[in-house]
C-alpha cells in the first residue's frame, strides 16, 4: 500500500510539472523560446559594436611599402577600436546570459 501511494504522489506531481511546462504563445504564434526579444537586441547592437571597431581599425597603411605611415599607431587604432570591440564582445555575452523578468 505504501508503494502505491508513493506512486500516486508521483504520478500527480509529475501532471503538475507537465502542465505548469506548456507556454503560451508569443506575439509570432510561436511558443516563446529561451532567449527573449530583448537578448536579440542587445545581440544585434554588440555584434554592430564590434563591426564599427573593426571598421575604426581599417587604414594607415602606406600606399608606398618602402615608406613608413605614423597613422597606423594613432589612437583610434591602438585604443578606440580595441576598447569597441571589447565593449561588443561584453555586451554579446550579457545578451547571452540576460534573463528578461517575467510579468
Amino acid at each position: 500500500m505504501e508503494k502505491s501511494s508513493k506512486s500516486e504522489i508521483a504520478s500527480s506531481s509529475q501532471k503538475k510539472e507537465v502542465n505548469s511546462v506548456k507556454e503560451k504563445p508569443n506575439f509570432f504564434g510561436q511558443e516563446s523560446s529561451s532567449i527573449a526579444r530583448k537578448n536579440y537586441t542587445f545581440l544585434l547592437i554588440g555584434i554592430g559594436l564590434i563591426v564599427l571597431g573593426y571598421i575604426l581599425m581599417i587604414g594607415g597603411g602606406s600606399d608606398d611599402p618602402s615608406k613608413f605611415n605614423p597613422e597606423i599607431f594613432n589612437s583610434q587604432r591602438i585604443t578606440i577600436a580595441p576598447v569597441t570591440c571589447l565593449i561588443g564582445f561584453v555586451t554579446i555575452i550579457f545578451a547571452i546570459m540576460y534573463k528578461p523578468k517575467k510579468n
